[in-house]
This record gives C-alpha cells, structure tokens and sequence, in this order.
C-alpha cells in the first residue's frame, strides 16, 4: 500500500506547478487524470478506505450485523480490550494441551517453503537443459496445472488421496501394503502437513517458468568462463548459476512466505475448516476466516488482520535486510 501511495503522489501535481503549465498541458493533465480516475476511485474505495475502516474497527464491537452507523454509538467502543484479547488468545497462542495458529502456520512453512522454493530450481535446470528432448512439451506439462483453479485441484487430490476410494492407496494395496497400513492422509495428523504440501505441488507450474526464465537470462559467457577454469558442474553452479538466480529465488521466497501467513484454502475445502486432525490445521489465517465469516466478529477479526500485517511486515524487513549478503545483482557494487 505504501508503494501504491508514494506511486499516487507523484501522479499528482503541486499548484504552484500547474499555475506554469501551458493551457495545453493543463488540458493534457486533466485527460490524464480522467483516464487514471477509475483507478484512482478504486484504489481510495475499495483498498485505503478499507484499511481505514478496518484499523478502527479494532477499537470496537462490531459483527457483520452491525450497520455503519454503530460506529457513531459511544457503546461500541472498547478501546485496547480487543488487543488485550488476541494476546491471551489460547487459539492464537500455544498453550500447554494445543498447538496455537502461529506455531501451525510455521510447522507447516517450515516444510512446505524449503520444497516450493527447492523443487521448482530442480525442475527448471532440468528444464534448461538443451540435451533434453521435447522441452516445449515438458514445459507445458509443468505449467498446465497451474491454470486450473486452486479448488477444483484440491477436490480433485481430496479423490485420489481418500484413504477409503482414493487410487494411490488402492495401488498401495495392489503393491502389497496391508490395507491397515495405508495413509489416511488429510485425516492424520501426522500426514495432513504432507498431504496439503503433495497437493501444492500441483502448482509449482508458476514458480518453474520464473525459476527458467531466471536460469536463460544468465550470459552464456559466464559458463564458458568457469569450463576454461576447469569448474564441474557443481562448481559452476555454486558460483555461476546460484548468484545470477540468487535474485529470482529472492522473489519466490518473498511471495512464498507471504502466501504462507495467508494460507487457508486447503485446510477450508479438505478439512471443512474445523482445524481437524487434532487441531493441527487450524492456520492462522483459517482462524481469522472464521472469525470474520463464521462468528461475524469484525472487531476481533480486524484485530487479528492488524496483528497478520505486522507479522508479515516485520519478516519481510528481515528479508530485504538480510538479502544484501546472499542476493546478488548484475552491476551493483558493495562496500
């Protein structure tokens, strides 16, 4: 938002500035500023406005009940008790006999965000590779399932992974694995987390073609440095390949970690939502879902995605902060 600010200031002129403009570039500024008003409207409405609305909704009392004009009620202000609340929050944060939302959302990415950053290098090295044959073909087989939508695909691995009626535990089976002994995926505990990670691989399609795109735009000459030195092939990847990429992989980590604090889709759809196995998918973002939607307490929702926003906020500082050490660019010099 702040980058969208700072974006829109500068679209916007100082008075003084427009009294030295000509009647034609008075005339241009204002077509301009027509053409850019939808955009304009729609930022205030429907992106600053909200943000607003939603940081004084947590000085509040509200449920979606509540029209706007609760808010003139002086009823309805509570002050900090909302903050007070999501700090003492057992569902939030552990407790002695359940995990809290923080602590499931990090289990989860400390699986999950190795693989989806890892897998999808692999893939695109393999992809690179000019030995390989028909690379057009398994290019658009990587990226086909990213174009199906994310629910479709979850109801899809929900049937091939149903430990009753689901083929790959049927081909467990067929392969000589007792029936007892199969899965039960989703619904253990111990297999949700893999479950949830198996069916997010289906569309890594995305994280592959940046990866390849990354990969092809290093120089060539760079490669034939590092053979005329005698490096190997590992070697020319630690030294060649990780910096030149070392600014794509910056980027998917980046969104990685943020798609991660906002992760709620499979555990809603797979799982209905209910935290189930034993709470361990009770997301933290899933909690705030259901705040808002199921138990239509605006209030404390607001304040749970105030409390989302500072997280992701201070993590990504760290990762600009620490991304001067291991990110390399083309051109830029370091002290």
């Amino acid at each position: 938002m702040l980058e969208q600010l700072r974006d829109f200031s500068k679209l916007v002129p100082s008075i003084s500035s427009i009294r030295r403009l000509t009647p034609l570039a008075r005339r241009e500024m204002v077509w301009g500023v027509g053409f850019l008003s939808p955009w304009i409207i729609g930022f205030l409405a429907f992106t600053f406005l909200p943000i607003i609305f939603t940081f004084i909704f947590t000085f509040m009392n509200l449920n979606i009940t509540d029209g706007l004009l609760s808010m003139l009620s002086p009823s309805k202000y509570v002050g900090f008790d909302n903050y007070a609340t999501y700090f003492k929050d057992p569902q939030i944060w552990s407790s002695a006999t359940t995990p809290g939302s923080w602590l499931i959302t990090i289990r989860f990415g400390l699986i999950a965000l190795p693989i989806g950053i890892f897998l999808p290098l692999g893939l695109a090295l393999l992809l690179n590779n000019k030995h390989l044959k028909g690379q057009s073909i398994f290019r658009s087989l990587f990226y086909m399932p990213f174009i199906v939508p994310f629910v479709a695909a979850i109801f899809i691995w929900g049937g091939m992974l149903n430990s009753e009626t689901g083929w790959i535990n049927r081909a467990l089976v067929w392969l000589g694995v007792p029936k007892a002994n199969t899965p039960l995926w989703a619904n253990d505990v111990h297999w949700v987390y893999p479950t949830y990670v198996i069916m997010g691989l289906w569309g890594i399609g995305n994280a592959i073609l940046i990866m390849l795109a990354g990969l092809q735009s290093i120089p060539t000459e760079l490669y034939d440095a590092a053979k005329v030195d005698g490096a190997n092939g590992l070697g020319t990847f630690w030294n060649v390949t990780r910096p030149m990429i070392s600014p794509v992989i910056f980027y998917n980590l980046v969104l990685g970690v943020v798609g991660l604090f906002q992760y709620f889709l499979f555990p809603l759809v797979v799982n209905n939502g209910n935290g189930n196995p034993a709470g361990a998918t009770m997301f933290y973002n899933l909690y705030l879902y259901k705040t808002f939607f199921t138990y239509q307490n605006m209030s404390y929702g607001a304040t749970m995605a105030w409390g989302l926003f500072v997280v992701i906020l201070i993590v990504t500082i760290l990762l600009f902060a620490t991304a001067k050490y291991w990110v390399y660019y083309a051109g830029e010099t370091r002290s």
